[in-house]
């Protein structure tokens, strides 16, 4: 009971709640001054209006935002006037329904926000059939009046927006931190378990790319809001813990461990990484406390289960030499003190954080250049060509337009033929559920129909009990609000409570709430299985087919991070800026190569060509990105040697591989081939330097000399690292190579 009153707190004050109260506001405002005034039949208007440009407030920058709502006002505007005019003509209704459709759901190939405004520009055309306007004047005025209610609600948004300005990016941070807390407790299990690795692996798929878009949300917030005189101390303070952050999440990328060598090497004695297990768990669980902090009131967690965790982890480093004894306890040794740096270095960015939230003087200062945080944002291209590039039958966004007009234009017919009561809630339905891909289109039907199923029930009840319109006023409004407030966290509730809203919303004018209930249930059904059918039929896209293009980019960002991690290990002083650039770029790549994966996993299990093997190539990519971060980790925090020759020689061949897998990707003819001696040899000198300073340390301790020096240690670690992750990474690329070549033979030919 407590942890749900707990959960409670926390939904009222997160943003989705606020957005289904500004909904609430921008709703209820004009009705109220409409009815006192004696004009209430301009009010329903005025509400549609709201309720249709309300999809573009998504967080992100001012401009942007403001932009969105003010081209979904003209989109719906359009729309509306032309369905309402051509009502009574079939012929140019139906061509009209065509274009409208195509045009407007093709829009989405601009992003998340142009998909936004063209959902709203498709709940237009579906609700305008909903309104009864026979002369001109009845159908400007009824535009003009929703177009009053987009203007409106942003006028609502910007105002709520100014009076809490920190919510919206408070909301971000805290759901960034939170992903961060569970993925760490996620890797922490990783490190004992022999079992199940590839289930929890899986989960962690989904994680990083969840974490990935919070962390361009917040770029475009963050590195765009900065006004010329300069950030002020509370932007400053949220800047420094959305880079703390981003530094969290790359560490843990970066420790993505060899489990095979570590189960080699520890075998039965993992009790001596249980430390390490448990200092993941508690700093994964001080992060989930953190980000409550951002969102409600409360004091900073005591640090103390922090410090004890990390200094379990450190006496098990030395617990475990005085068990095996040195040299046979050195391997192991130094495979616990790369995990224990690390850590140390994630409890740092972790202490920065609770430093910032608790208003330490001085901890929200940060030094980011306007040019080179500029170069951070992931902008999205609205040129022309974007469009005319993605007409044709390989785009996706191109078969998923011409998919949902073929559903709408069947849908509309359908009711048209048979007659069906309010026709324009199963394309309602339709516009609601269908989606570019069948997975997750299957399952928004699933969840709409049992969401829609509860809600007629808990009216049903309702209804039994009571015939009272006010009840019927109150619920319907309190249940709006809901269901825009869940609609990005629990879609079956955000159903549920839309089917209620609406349910009494129809009661209203129509007596027989029970025919209303009958009806909806009904057409929630057809809709759906219409839009499950049509995803299924109507040129499918199965991923498994339109993986090349993800997959492509990963590679190549995947061996420019490669490059510039070269670069840096030769001239770590300049290239840093080059390095954490082209870190981002294939973060984010491999992250859409994750996003593609999960997808593949929604579809229909014969349409999963070649499962076991896709799922190989995504996570060879996902452990090279991890090795590259696990060297460039190393290179930033410490003072390191001049990089040889022989490290030089493995990171080309594996560039080349990289190379060469594009190349088998594009069917293009691969131009060099790996010289094996050579590879070898410098394999062979890689280990030859560790092997030599371990005998040197062995010999020291001989010699009595036992007090380990920070610049022998970090030399050792440097030698152990860069020898095991260039063999790993060496290995790995070849693999993906020999992976590649049979993905291209079987699937794209």
């Amino acid at each position: 009971m407590k942890n749900k009153l707990k959960e409670l707190r926390l939904f009222i004050k997160q943003t989705d709640f606020d957005k289904g109260i500004k909904l609430g506001i921008a709703i209820a405002i004009p009705f109220a001054i409409l009815y006192f005034l004696g004009y209430s039949e301009f009010a329903p208007a005025i509400a549609i209006g709201v309720l249709l440009n309300s999809s573009g407030d998504i967080p992100g920058s001012k401009k942007r935002k403001i932009n969105a709502i003010l081209i979904s006002i003209l989109l719906t505007s359009v729309i509306t006037a032309t369905i309402l005019f051509l009502k009574p003509f079939l012929p140019f209704l139906l061509v009209a329904l065509a274009l409208i459709s195509f045009l407007v759901s093709i829009i989405s190939v601009y992003g998340f926000r142009a998909s936004l405004v063209s959902f709203s520009g498709l709940l237009a055309m579906v609700i305008s059939f909903a309104i009864q306007k026979q002369t001109a004047q009845s159908i400007f005025i009824q535009v003009g009046l929703t177009a009053i209610g987009g203007l409106w609600y942003l006028i609502v948004s910007l105002i709520i927006q100014q009076l809490a300005p920190k919510r919206e990016q408070n909301q971000l941070l805290a759901d960034t931190l939170s992903l961060l807390g569970a993925y760490l407790k996620l890797r922490a299990k990783l490190l004992t378990k022999k079992t199940n690795r590839d289930e929890i692996f899986r989960e962690t798929l989904a994680l990083q790319t969840q974490i990935n878009e919070k962390h361009e949300t917040l770029r475009e917030i963050l590195l765009t809001a900065r006004k010329r005189s300069g950030r002020s101390r509370f932007e400053e303070k949220q800047l420094l813990i959305l880079v703390s952050s981003i530094k969290i999440f790359e560490l843990i990328e970066a420790k993505r461990l060899d489990y095979k060598l570590i189960d080699r090497i520890f075998g039965e004695h993992k009790s001596f990484l249980k430390a390490s297990k448990n200092l993941n768990k508690v700093m994964g669980n001080h992060m989930i406390l953190l980000s409550e902090l951002l969102i409600q009131n409360k004091k900073i967690p005591n640090k103390e289960t922090l410090l004890t965790a990390l200094s379990k982890a450190n006496d098990a480093i030395v617990s475990y030499i005085d068990t095996f004894k040195l040299p046979e306890a050195r391997e192991g040794a130094l495979i616990l003190k790369n995990l224990y740096d690390y850590q140390e270095q994630l409890l740092q960015e972790i202490r920065t954080i609770r430093r910032v939230l608790a208003n330490v003087h001085d901890a929200s200062k940060i030094s980011l250049k306007r040019e080179d945080s500029s170069q951070f944002l992931t902008l999205q291209e609205y040129r022309w060509n974007v469009l005319t590039q993605n007409l044709s039958l390989n785009s996706k966004m191109f078969r998923h337009s011409f998919r949902l007009t073929i559903a709408i234009l069947f849908t509309y017919l359908l009711g048209f033929i048979l007659e069906i009561q309010n026709a324009y809630w199963i394309m309602l339905t339709v516009i609601v559920i269908m989606r570019p891909n069948y997975g997750l289109t299957k399952e928004r039907s699933k969840d709409r129909v049992i969401g829609t199923i509860i809600g007629a029930f808990i009216a049903f009840c309702i209804v039994l009990l009571t015939q009272n319109e006010i009840v019927y006023s109150v619920l319907a409004f309190i249940s709006l609000i809901l269901s825009f407030s869940l609609l990005q966290q629990n879609y079956k509730s955000a159903a549920t409570f839309v089917t209620i809203s609406i349910i009494f919303l129809y009661s209203l004018m129509n007596p027989n709430a029970f025919e209303v209930i009958q009806y909806r249930v009904l057409d929630t059904v057809i809709g759906a299985a219409i839009a499950v059918v049509a995803n299924y039929i109507i040129l499918p896209t199965w991923e498994a087919d339109n993986l090349k293009q993800v997959l492509l980019n990963a590679l190549k960002m995947n061996k420019n991070y490669l490059v510039a991690a070269q670069v840096l290990y030769e001239n770590s002083t300049t290239q840093k800026l080059d390095y954490n650039l082209a870190r981002k770029d294939a973060f984010l790549a491999v992250s859409n190569l994750n996003a593609s994966f999960q997808r593949l996993t929604q579809d229909p299990k014969s349409k999963q060509k070649e499962f076991e093997l896709i799922y190989e190539i995504v996570t060879i990519n996902q452990t090279m990105i991890a090795a590259i971060a696990a060297i460039g980790n190393f290179i930033i925090n410490h003072k390191t040697t001049p990089a040889s020759e022989d490290f030089k020689q493995l990171i080309n061949t594996i560039s080349e591989n990289l190379q060469s897998s594009s190349d088998i990707l594009k069917h293009k003819k691969i131009e060099k081939e790996v010289c094996k001696e050579k590879n070898e040899e410098a394999q062979d000198k890689l280990f030859d330097t560790y092997k030599k300073l371990s005998n040197l340390r062995d010999e020291n301790i001989k010699k009595g000399k036992k007090e380990l020096d920070t610049e022998t240690l970090h030399q050792l670690q440097e030698a152990y690292l860069i020898s095991n992750h260039l063999n790993w990474l060496k290995s790995l690329s070849e693999s993906l190579k020999k992976a590649i070549g049979k993905y291209t033979s079987i699937i794209l030919e």
